[in-house]
């Protein structure tokens, strides 16, 4: 089976997960940039690094990367490409692109070029003059970015972090990439204890029960390239089948996830049915301030409210002191607290062990981590 080059697309800050979850699935041969993690497989890595990549954002198939600083170079490189090795005649290409300091910064017009360049390519291997594009879809994306230019293939097609749980939403949910890479970060394992006190619609809590579970995120959802004709049926079978051979079920978890709402605890018992882990979690009504646990060595991920606006600030910062208060009593804990606040660490009242810079969409924000004793070794 011939080898291909694929890129696991990351939030900017998440590159080094996204790269330890694709060496997790056996492919050691990458590099990791900025927002992406190139890597060399076969045609079955597709199905597995859909399903199975947490933390991701896309997998896309790398057609070739190449300078591109004339409207000419892009096209004939373009051109150059073995389009039709993938690109059935009644495939449908729309294509995307985006332009980050290159001299072609054009988008619309490198949409246009690398469109005709394409068709140009696929009628050296069928024998027409017009594409119907009446088939599977097959977005093309071209990406220009200090005058080199990096032409890919979506197999994903909806973003990795629509699991197909999460049908109704909240405010601002967190996605579901982020919070299992927060999860990822964390020293947090499936033998200890869990608590998210601001779960909000549930994200944290779940993602954490499917790790717990070792199922993979993408088992209740279809991709693009499940379509493609090029990609034997066989191979999303035989990727599926691992994945379900690979979970367990039965595996014991402590977690909880508390929020003052009703409305949004609502929502999250119903995303843990959808997602198969409702018996996993302990979903409860209370304000922070009456977080209480017996257990020990456990650890707290949450994602509080940030305080956008002004008016916010003030309620927001008695909530940072108010849990630096709560936490306290919790010596054996670990905390790990996501949020955009500069001052986070002035109210809550200590320094973190470690902080981390993410993006929570174009937000700006820490990832403080508090670090507790490690628990005693069974």
């Amino acid at each position: 089976m011939a080898t291909i080059e694929l890129i696991a697309t990351a939030t900017f800050g998440l590159e080094a997960v996204v790269a330890r979850e694709v060496q997790a699935l056996g492919y050691t041969e990458l590099k990791v940039e900025n927002a992406k993690v190139t890597f060399k497989a076969d045609e079955r890595a597709i199905g597995r690094t859909n399903l199975w990549l947490r933390s991701a954002d896309r997998v896309l198939i790398k057609m070739g990367e190449f300078p591109a600083t004339s409207f000419e170079e892009l096209f004939e490189n373009t051109k150059a490409l073995p389009w039709s090795d993938w690109l059935p005649e009644d495939a449908n290409f729309p294509v995307e692109g985006k332009s980050i300091r290159s001299k072609l910064f054009s988008v619309p017009d490198c949409q246009a070029i690398v469109k005709k360049a394409v068709v140009e390519s696929m009628k050296r291997r069928y024998p027409c003059q017009w594409f119907s594009e009446t088939g599977p879809r097959f977005t093309i994306e071209v990406a220009l970015l200090k005058d080199v230019a990096t032409l890919t293939i979506d197999t994903s097609g909806a973003g990795l972090h629509k699991r197909g749980y999460r049908k109704l939403s909240g405010a601002a949910p967190l996605k579901e990439t982020l919070a299992a890479a927060l999860i990822n970060l964390s020293y947090w394992k499936p033998e200890r204890v869990l608590v998210d006190p601001f779960c909000g619609s549930g994200t944290i809590p779940i993602e954490a029960a499917l790790i717990g579970l070792k199922r993979a995120p993408g088992l209740k959802r279809n991709f693009a390239a499940e379509t493609w004709p090029l990609i034997p049926a066989k191979y999303w079978r035989e990727a599926r089948e691992e994945a379900k051979d690979l979970a367990l079920p039965d595996a014991k978890l402590s977690i909880r996830g508390t929020d003052i709402d009703r409305e949004v605890l609502r929502l999250a018992r119903y995303h843990a049915r959808e997602a198969g882990v409702e018996g996993c979690i302990h979903w409860q009504q209370m304000p922070v301030s009456d977080l209480r646990a017996r257990q020990k060595y456990g650890c707290i991920i949450c994602n509080p409210p940030y305080g956008q606006r002004m008016e916010e600030l003030r309620s927001v910062e008695r909530l940072y002191r108010e849990m630096g208060q709560v936490f306290k009593p919790l010596d054996t804990w670990s905390f790990y607290v996501f949020t955009a606040h500069p001052q986070f660490e002035e109210c809550f009242g200590r320094r973190a062990d470690r902080r981390r810079k993410l993006y929570n969409g174009r937000i700006e924000c820490q990832y403080y981590q508090y670090y507790g004793p490690r628990p005693p070794s069974s």
